[in-house]
Formats: C-alpha cells, structure tokens, sequence
C-alpha cells in the first residue's frame, strides 16, 4: 500500500464551459502545486459582488487540471484520491468522465479512480470549483487543502480505518482500544492478522498485540484489540505527548498494508462543580476564534503555516482555538496535536436558513450527514479535539423545528463518536431575529433615521450591549431552551449577560462563550473565572482575516464611507479584529488579554497614533483603540499623544525621558488600564507598575534614532524540500540598536533565488490595494512578511530591497523531507 502526496504538477486556469471556448480560446492554464488558492491573486474591485464581505475580491470559477502516469502494476489494486477541502461545488473528472462531487468546501472526501484508469499510459483528471455569494468571509477558491494518492490491495484497511481511544486511565497504566476496520473488496474469502504496536515518543514499543479477522468478498469487519501502556505519558496542553500506534495487515504470505496513527493519551470530564477537566484537573479555556485562511497565502493550507498560526496563539496565551465557522484542517489539527493547543472543531455558519444567496443551505438538506461524517472522521484520533461545535448562529435555534436539525446533528456526532462534548454556538439576537429586528428597527428610528436599512449586521455592531440584554431576556430564554438542551454545553455568542442567570435558571447547563468582544474580555474572563459552570470564553479573533472587511476598524469622521457598520469601503481588504494581525505579529489586544488573564505581569505600552490625536472617531464592538507599541513617531516634537499601559499591578507611572508624566490606578479595579495625556519628545518612554507601593516591573520602549537599516530575519535557517514546509521571513527597518522604527513606509522589493520560490508578500496594512502576490509591497508600521517555499533541495536566497538602504539577504537552506531543522536566519543591512 501507498500513500503519497498528490499535490505536484497541477495547472489552473478560469473555467470556461465547452461551448465558450468554441467562440473564443480558454486561458492558458498555469502550472502551480498544492495547496493553491485561485481567488487570492486576481484584482479586487469595488464594485465586486459581495464586497466588504469577501474583501472585495471577485467571485470565480476555476478548472484545476493534472496530468499522472498509472503504471501496469496498479491493475487489480484499489486506487483513490483524497481531497483534503474544495471550496466549493467540487466536480472531478478522470480521463472525462465524472467521478465524483462535492458541494461544501470544507469537507475531506475521497474519488475511487480505478474504474477510470487506463494502466500504463498517461491519465488526467480535471477539478472544477467555483465560489459566487456564497459566504460571509472570504473564503478563496479552488484546491486549497492537501491531496493524497493511496493505493491499496483489494483487501486493505478502510479510510480513516484506525480508531483509538484511551477509555480508562490511572496513574500506572493506560487502555487504549484500537478498533481497525479491515475491507475486501476481492471476490474470494480473506483470512487476514491485524498486528498493532504501540510505540511512545521517541519509538519505543511499549504495547503490542494482534488478532485475526476471516471477511466474505464483498464485506469489512472491525477488529478490536486492547492493549495496556505502563506509566502512561499524558497529552495535555502544557505537556502533549504523543504516542504513535503501527499497524501491520497480513495474510499468511506477505504484508498486505502498514498505517501509523498518532494519538495522545488523556480523559475528559465534564460537570456544572468543576467545569471541564482533562486528566483530572480543571481547564478554562482562552479560547481563540480563527477563520481558515493564511493572510497573505490566502486560503492555501500548507502546513507549515498551519502550524505557524498555533505556535504564535499559544505563546500569545491562547490554549485554545475555535474553528470558526467550518471544519479545520487535518493539517492545524496535527499543529495542535503537537503543540498542546485544545481545539473546538464547527461543523457549518449555515442548516436550511441561508445567509448568502448561494451558500450552504442549498446543499445542507441532502449533504449534512455525510459532512458531519468527514468531520468526525478526521477529528477522531487527535487528543487536541474536546469540542465539537453544530453551528454557528443559526436562525434556527429559536424555533423548535428547526431545534430538530441541532438535535439530529447532535445525535450524528454521537453515534460517530461518544467520546468528545458538544455544543452550539448560539447567538440569542439571532436566534430571536424576528422579534429582536423590529425591536432594532424602532430603536434605530427613535435615535437616528440614517440608521435603518443598514441590516442586522449593522446594528450588531453598534450595539453590543444590547444584544446582551437580549440575550439574557425571558424572550432568548424560552426560544433557545430547546436547542441549549440538545449538546452537552451551551454555546453562547455575545451574551455573558446569562452566565450568572442560568446557573438558577438551568443549574445542569455548563455554559461556554464561543464568541465575545475583544473590549469586553476582563468583565467575560472575569465570570469564568467566577463561575465553574463556565468553562471559557473565546474571542472574535484571535488572528485577523480576509473579509468581513473593517468590522474591527477605528472609523474617523472626516473620512469617507459614512458612519460605522459592519463593512468598510473599498480598499479596506481585513476584518482587523485579531488579536494577531495576518503577519503573526501581536496587536495590543493581545497583550491586554494576556495581562487579564494572568499571564503576564510586566507593563504594556499603547501609544495612540498622534497623527490622529485631534480627529474625531467612533469604533464598533469589535474595535480597539488606533494604537501600537512604538515611540518614533513622524509628528513634530510637542505634538499632544495619548498612551494606554496595561498591567495588573496597582499602579503604573508612566516617565519621559527620565521625568515622571504622572502615576495612574490600574489592575483589576481599573479594568487593567492606565491612560496618560502627555506631548511627543523622542527619546525613551517607561512604564512602571506598583504593587503594594512595590516595582513590580517595567517596560521600556525607545524611538529609533541614527542609521535605520533594511534587516530580515527567517524564522528557521532551515526547511525541508515537501508540500507542507516554508519560511516566513519578517523584513523590517531598525536602527542600530534593534528599535524597529515604525514610522518608516517604503515600497520594499524581494527576489529569490535558488531553490524556492516567493509564495507571498505583503503587510498587515488593513486596507491597501497592492497584491500580496506581486514582488515589491509598501511596509506597515516599519515591517512585512515574505512567505518562500522550497521547490528542491539546495540553496535559496532572499533578498530584500528598498530606495536609500542597503539590501537585506537571507540564505536558507532546503533538505531532503523528514530532515530536522534550524532555527531563525538574520541579516541586515544599513541605509545608504
């Protein structure tokens, strides 16, 4: 048996229907290799279909195209093609003919491909994909996740055929039970052995086992075997270790087929006393909501960035993310698997109730099973999976009906697998739209007549208090009751305003807050950690996105596009909500949210940009202040400057050059924040916070000053020549002491030489019309990102330009798959 990568010698091109292309020839078809996104590269334009939703990007459609050998051997084998993700309404050909489909973009399904091959010549198969007002968010397009060859005997392992469970745990020795489905497809009786060892983290056999299995032709059969590990190793998030189980299929004269499986060894425990426990202790989650796409890849999977995104949320404070608002990636799942990151995995933003008018819901009714299937499926062997999540503010959990869809998908995942909790994301504004939207809509004529017909969307955004005064109502009560009832934890979206209530209310009901406002995380941390039934709280969002463009931004009046709402105009391209912008780098959100959660003790300096000090602003509920953390500053010196610290000490005294500013309340009682009016002087600016009169600690930040000099730094020197590796490679102007000097914005251009090529760069700029995949991109507060992926082996060189400063190069090297990998490469240069 074999299972590889199918990712190499793909082309794409747009696609044209047989009788177009007789009136006019088809584009060529570009030659690219998996995963790809179709959308990211093509213009933008303000007048495009879904507009701030998508990021104003275009709908499409796309023909991916390949062309493979099938050498003789594979005849009388089974062969079949896995598709990690589509987006979306995938339809494949094999050598013309259909082979297979599927309507939702976020699903693994497998194409048999033997019915269709011709053995020892050439082959083709052909993927169409198309989006088009389909989505909320932008989503890309095309074959954005992985794909795998597998070829088999006709007695073989069934896909995904592995399953491993931990049920019973104590301290000397752990149950793991494997259950392995075994198929024959021939047309003879097999009596084959399933042979598994357990082996820990560095390949010890520490389990074994075997049992034989007689099939029919034509049947499967699951062969169960319990195996017993001694001084089990437990996978947790501050230690996740992993065991690795070997599978061996064989029938009396050869090895039919060999699998290995990852998985970790830990129990899950859940009640209204103790909230959530893994391995007999409770857990609060600091949840993260994250969209799919890879900022300046756009929706393309690759591994490497996958695993990137989980690293940067779990050294920001994170322990865990929600897959917001579709099934995750098997590559972020094998991230989080490694990295101890606690995952919520979703199944849809959509069941019968649409809101795009071509997404999801035309598909749920006949398709919803089997994409519940291939989510469950993938998720079922990683220990990092404790939630699954049926949806997210679906309409129709206000209604009881329409609480039915909950409680049959609900009863799905639990057939399935018994193993994991479930919830639903519900937002009761939602849920009571009806009732709730002609409330909204008298409000709205009562405050402000320009306020009405803007949508749901954006008196949302306008009024988040009030939605979570709905969502405590006895109205959101009686209407969500129902579909609370059906999953084993209540998802609640923006109402913290009913932990408190339903603990009398529903003293069974354990309670968790699949999304909040960034701006009101130290009331939100506050009740969770108050209150065991509640077992955490996730953000919208962790890390910012494509689309949903400018639901976070800070909306000055004397610019245009009218008042804030829930999309901003053209060329707004993010949401810019993220605690993480798409770079990776931590927005000041991040560290107020890791100062409130106990995190971290040292002072964190927000400077509001003084350019805008005098303009008038209004922000929404997903905003935070027009800040960063930087003292260099392109604005005379006395310019008036407002500066936020955050810190949970007692006090904080801000300094100016060795002069005390003032000294202001902070910590808990002051919702963590200080704020100080003062006048710009470069020079070094210091934070101290105080307890019990006491220094607790301090931070220091100092304007550049002297040479500022183009450098660029990768985060590891080395990375290997697969599909899934890249370098991410931060180019930023500092002087000669390392102060980045956020006040520089240059047009930088990048070349790369050798072994790779630059798949990506741009900035965390939020609305900018330059292409994140052209050669040179304008800096953002004095940085940017190049992303190169290898080609081959051997050498690759970065480097990096721009008007008045010397180059900064970057060598890395490209190895052979599997081999281990160095950490970061710097160099820099200094300005002419």
């Amino acid at each position: 048996m074999t299972r590889t990568s199918f990712n190499d010698g793909w082309a794409v091109r747009p696609k044209k229907s047989l009788f177009a292309e007789l009136s006019a020839p088809a584009s060529p078809a570009e030659p690219i290799t998996l995963p790809h996104d179709a959308l990211i590269a093509l213009p933008r334009s303000a007048d495009s279909v879904q507009g701030s939703h998508t990021g104003y990007f275009p709908d499409g459609a796309f023909e991916y195209s390949k062309t493979f050998e099938v050498p003789e051997e594979y005849r009388g084998q089974r062969v079949s093609l896995e598709f990690q993700g589509i987006y979306r309404d995938a339809m494949v050909y094999v050598n013309g003919d259909f082979a297979g489909q599927r309507p939702f973009g976020y699903s693994t399904f497998t194409v048999r491909l033997d019915p269709f091959l011709k053995y020892g010549q050439p082959n083709s198969i052909k993927v169409d994909a198309r989006v088009h007002e389909d989505s909320r968010w932008y989503t890309g397009a095309g074959i954005y996740r992985d794909t795998i060859l597998s070829v088999t005997e006709l007695v073989h392992l069934g896909p995904n055929g592995v399953r491993v469970t931990t049920p019973d745990i104590d301290d000397r020795r752990a149950v793991v039970d494997v259950a392995t489905t075994v198929e024959n497809e021939g047309l003879e009786t097999a009596t084959v052995t399933v042979a598994t060892e357990l082996r820990d983290a560095v390949g010890n056999v520490v389990a074994r086992g075997s049992a034989p299995a007689t099939l029919r032709a034509g049947s499967n059969a699951v062969v169960r075997q319990r195996l017993y590990v001694t001084d089990p190793q437990l996978w947790g998030v501050d230690s996740p270790y992993l065991y690795t189980a070997k599978t061996e299929l064989t029938n009396l004269t050869e090895v039919l087929q060999e699998h290995e499986t990852t998985f970790g060894i830990r129990s899950l425990q859940l009640d209204p006393y103790r909230g959530l426990q893994i391995n007999g202790e409770t857990v609060k989650l600091r949840g993260a909501c994250i969209h799919h796409d890879n900022g300046i890849l756009g929706a393309a999977t690759i591994g490497r960035a996958e695993e990137r995104r989980i690293q940067l949320l779990k050294e920001a404070g994170f322990n865990s993310i929600r897959s917001s608002h579709n099934p995750i990636s098997q590559a972020m799942l094998d991230a989080c698997d490694k990295h101890g990151m606690l995952v919520m995995d979703e199944t849809f933003d959509v069941w019968t109730d649409a809101k795009s008018s071509f997404d999801y819901s035309l598909s749920f009714p006949e398709w919803w099973e089997r994409d519940v299937e291939a989510m469950v499926t993938k998720d079922f062997n990683h220990p990092s999976v404790i939630l699954y999540s049926t949806g997210n503010e679906i309409p129709e959990t206000g209604s009881g009906l329409g609480s039915d869809w909950g409680r049959k998908i609900a009863e799905k995942i639990r057939s399935l697998d018994g193993t994991r909790y479930i919830t639903n994301g519900i937002n009761g504004f939602v849920s009571a739209i009806t009732e709730v939207s002609e409330m909204m809509r008298q409000r709205a004529s009562s405050a402000d007549s320009d306020e009405q017909g803007k949508g749901v969307n954006a008196m949302m955004s306008q009024a988040g208090e009030f939605m979570n005064r709905i969502s405590a109502s006895p109205l959101v009560t009686e209407k969500t009751a129902e579909s609370h009832a059906v999953v084993d934890v209540a998802g609640i979206n923006y109402g913290d305003g009913r932990y408190v209530q339903d603990k009398e209310l529903f003293p069974n009901r354990i309670i968790v807050g699949t999304e909040t406002f960034p701006t009101h995380i130290d009331v939100s941390w506050k009740l969770v950690e108050e209150n065991p039934h509640v077992i955490g709280d996730y953000t919208w969002t962790g890390w910012d996105y494509l689309g949903e463009a400018g639901i976070g931004r800070v909306h000055y009046a004397d610019e245009t596009g009218g008042k804030p709402s829930f999309g901003a105009p053209y060329p707004w391209l993010l949401a810019w909500c993220g605690d993480i912008d798409i770079t990776g780098y931590r927005r000041p959100a991040s560290y107020y949210r890791e100062t409130v959660f106990g995190l971290r003790h040292e002072p964190y300096i927000a400077v509001q940009r003084p350019e805008n000090h005098d303009r008038e602003c209004s922000t929404g509920q997903w905003s935070w202040s027009d800040s960063i953390s930087s003292w260099s500053w392109n604005v005379p010196a006395g310019s008036p400057v407002k500066v936020e610290v955050y810190s949970d000490a007692d006090e904080v005294e801000l300094q100016l050059n060795g002069h005390t500013i003032g000294r202001q309340p902070a910590g808990r009682e002051h919702r963590f924040r200080a704020d100080f009016d003062l006048t710009y002087h470069p020079g070094e600016l210091v934070a101290i916070g105080y307890t019990g009169g006491v220094e607790q600690a301090r931070t220091v930040l100092r304007s550049a000053t002297g040479d500022i000099r183009l450098a660029a730094e990768a985060d590891r020197a080395e990375i290997t020549a697969d599909h899934t590796d890249l370098s991410h490679i931060t180019i930023e102007f500092r002087d000669a002491e390392g102060n980045l000097a956020t006040n520089v914005e240059r047009t930088v251009a990048v070349t790369v030489e050798g072994a790779g090529v630059l798949q990506g760069l741009g900035s965390a700029r939020p609305a900018t019309e330059e292409s994140y995949h052209a050669p040179s991109h304008t800096s953002f507060d004095g940085r940017l990102l190049a992303v190169v992926r290898p080609t081959g082996t051997g050498e690759i060189i970065l480097t990096a330009t721009a008007e008045g400063f010397a180059p900064a190069t970057v060598i890395l090297k490209s190895l052979p798959a599997g081999s281990p990998v160095l950490l970061p490469a710097t160099t820099e240069g200094v300005s002419a």
